[in-house]
């Protein structure tokens, strides 16, 4: 009987190990794709917006107003990622962060197009 419970430990322990494994290796992917949106736009700062069962998108701000999005499976790997990567984190993003962000005719058109009721862009 003690065995059993020997053994069933040593697997739930090796899963575990396996999914701080995957954990870290996705934190690590996320983290070179921080790296390189902020190598191309002169550097970003960052913000994690839960979004429920699909886990934590990482909003990208780059130096230049561009903007881009990854989404992490759970918001511990968005903040690992965000460390690994160096990336400035703001806990919303509104004010002077959200004033960074440069929209241009593609992003109006197509908001335009929604309010409106038109067709989307």
């Amino acid at each position: 009987m003690a065995e059993t419970q020997q053994v069933e430990q040593r697997d739930e322990n090796k899963a575990l190990a396996r999914q701080a494994a995957r954990a870290e290796r996705r934190a690590a992917r996320l983290a070179k794709q921080i790296g390189a949106f902020a190598g191309r736009h002169g550097g970003a700062e960052g913000q994690l917006a839960y979004i429920g069962q699909a886990g934590t998108r990482i909003v990208l701000v780059g130096e230049d107003g561009s903007w881009g999005d990854l989404v992490a499976p759970t918001h511990a790997v968005a903040r690992a990622a965000a460390e690994k990567a160096g990336l400035t984190l703001h806990d919303s993003f509104d004010g002077e962060f959200a004033a960074k962000v440069s929209t241009g005719p593609y992003e109006w058109n197509r908001m335009a197009g929604i309010q409106l009721g038109g067709r989307e862009v």
